[in-house]
């Protein structure tokens, strides 16, 4: 049994907490100062969850024309304040889920602009750059394992 003074007590200091409150869907969140501030900065002193963050992003990318950052933060407003259905739910939490089936309906519709495959179907390839297999690796891994069969009735 370790004596009390032989053992070492591992203290560490949780960092503080805040809960903030989305300015787009009024979603709260637990955030530290720090991550509060530099997202008020980000959006000209304006709070905002990680979900609308990703759905200004989105606003700007898929805008035709160039937009601003108040911009698309507006619209985003606008569309979060708006009734989505008949009635708009109180509820932050449905407001949230409607948002994202929202975001995930606009992902699916707009292509993609990059791919990260290099044979995406938006991409021509010729016939000159596509590669050819050449051979099988099966015969090569059988000879190995053939090899190594021999070595181990070699050595017992």
């Amino acid at each position: 049994m370790e004596s009390p003074a032989a053992s070492t007590i591992l203290i560490t200091e949780t960092p503080e907490v805040e809960s903030a409150t989305c300015d787009c869907c009024g979603l709260t969140e637990e955030c530290t100062p720090e991550y509060i501030e530099t997202v008020r900065e980000r959006y000209d002193g304006k709070w905002i969850c990680g979900l609308c963050g990703e759905a200004v992003k989105d606003e700007i990318v898929r805008n035709k024309r160039l937009i601003s950052t108040e911009e698309a933060m507006a619209s985003h407003v606008s569309f979060c304040r708006s009734p989505i259905s008949s009635g708009s739910p109180a509820d932050p939490t449905v407001r949230l889920i409607a948002a994202v089936r929202q975001i995930f309906r606009r992902s699916l519709d707009s292509p993609a602009a990059v791919r990260s495959m290099p044979c995406s179907p938006t991409t021509k390839i010729s016939d000159s750059t596509m590669l050819s297999r050449s051979e099988s690796c099966i015969s090569d891994i059988a000879l190995f394992d053939d090899s190594k069969k021999m070595m181990n009735d070699q050595t017992s």
